[in-house]
């Protein structure tokens, strides 16, 4: 065998005593099949006649697989069922925590040394009042929980047991004192108020704001109307004043007073009636006058009475409804003014309402007479005295008048 000459290189063409660098990855790994070049090899090819063939093949050279095939590149991805056809947006930047960004100064760049503007000074802040540390909490030596997961043990009948007091413990290492945040001072508790009864306030009957103009109501806006306080209590307290109030008041004096029946009798105090024959005449002709007068009245009476010291009294009168006394009390006074030379009437309280006495001072047959008249809603009667002053006359009235009037309701 012939022995290698110095200067020859070796038929692969490499280095003599440098062996081939390989890739240890690849060369564990099995070599792949090579594949096949997509140009035609020179057998394939046609034959040009009219190109001369080169002089000399350069010499090519061979290639150095690395043991793997070319990756072509990766397919566009078919969106699936119900995926949108516009791209996904990038995720968010997250930004870190604001303290630990850079702050940012808003008047950088901006020239603020031309501003003169005041700057007083502020007072000095009140000395912050320190209070005083938490007492330290104990730790609670009363009976373990119970672990997770299980169920309590109700405790047995009895009385408990006592814990033991618990152990001193060591003392424990105290580092660097902080100072404790001040607390505010717990607030005093405030006193229990009765809780007052709002008042009800009447509603203000001022006319509502006008319509501002081109206002309309929004669309399906159906008003309402307000409902109104009931004010029904004082309105049937007004309307039971109004219908029995008023006719009560007025229709007392009409009930008590009316109907009433009349009838002389014999002796009144020391008045005795008079029954001769021309007393008797003269009764008649008063009764018809009164009856001429009075021609509603319902009855009529007249009489005269005389005592035994020669005073005498001469009453007629009438029963009926009357709806105004004192008015008629008036017009008999004045019906009586020129027979007696009446002087001007004055007015008698007579004590009873709905019942009114006209007394005036006159003359007859040469003599001073006092008439005194007395109207209420169911009689009339008027009297002629002689020798008696007007508040005798009209207190003596009255007691006819009781004797010979006697209301039917009474």
């Amino acid at each position: 065998m012939p022995e290698p000459q110095p200067g020859a290189r070796p038929a692969d063409g490499s280095t003599p005593g440098a062996e081939p660098e390989r890739d240890p990855a690849v060369a564990d790994e099995p070599t792949s099949p090579p594949v096949p070049s997509d140009q035609p090899e020179p057998s394939d090819q046609p034959e040009t006649p009219d190109q001369p063939e080169p002089a000399a093949t350069a010499e090519v050279p061979a290639p150095r697989w690395s043991g793997s095939a070319p990756v072509p590149p990766p397919l566009p991805r078919r969106s699936s069922w119900g995926e949108s056809a516009e791209p996904t947006p990038p995720p968010p930047v997250s930004f870190g925590p604001p303290e630990h960004q850079t702050p940012v100064d808003p008047w950088a760049g901006v020239d603020t040394g031309g501003w003169d503007l005041p700057s007083p000074e502020l007072p000095p802040l009140p000395p912050t009042m320190s209070y005083p540390t938490p007492p330290e909490t104990r730790q609670w030596s009363g009976p373990p929980a119970p672990p997770a997961g299980s169920h309590p043990v109700p405790p047995l009948a009895g009385p408990h047991p006592v814990p033991p007091p618990a152990a001193p413990r060591a003392p424990q290492a105290i580092g660097p004192m902080v100072p404790a945040r001040p607390m505010s001072p717990p607030a005093p508790p405030a006193p229990t108020k009765v809780p007052k009864v709002p008042k009800q306030r009447r509603r203000s009957t001022a006319p509502p704001p006008p319509t501002p103009p081109g206002w309309q109501a929004p669309k399906g806006y159906v008003p309402v109307p307000v409902r109104r306080r009931r004010r029904w209590p004082w309105l049937l307290l007004l309307t039971l004043a109004c219908c029995c109030g008023c006719p009560a008041y007025y229709g007392f004096p009409i009930s008590a007073q009316y109907p009433a029946r009349a009838a002389l009798p014999v002796q009144v105090d020391d008045l005795s009636l008079r029954q001769d024959g021309r007393s008797t005449e003269t009764a008649k002709q008063l009764e018809n006058e009164v009856r001429k007068e009075h021609w509603l009245a319902e009855d009529t009476f007249a009489g005269l009475y005389a005592t035994t010291s020669g005073k005498r009294v001469t009453v007629f009168g009438g029963t009926g409804f009357r709806l105004s006394p004192e008015s008629d009390a008036e017009a008999e006074i004045s019906r009586l003014t020129e027979r007696y030379a009446l002087d001007a009437p004055e007015s008698v309280d007579t004590g009873v309402r709905g019942r009114h006495e006209r007394c005036a001072v006159g003359s007859a047959d040469g003599s001073a007479v006092v008439v005194c008249t007395s109207v209420d809603h169911g009689s009339i009667a008027t009297g002629v005295f002689t020798r008696l002053s007007v508040a005798d006359s009209a207190d003596l009235l009255a007691t006819l008048r009781a004797q010979i009037v006697q209301p039917e309701r009474g």
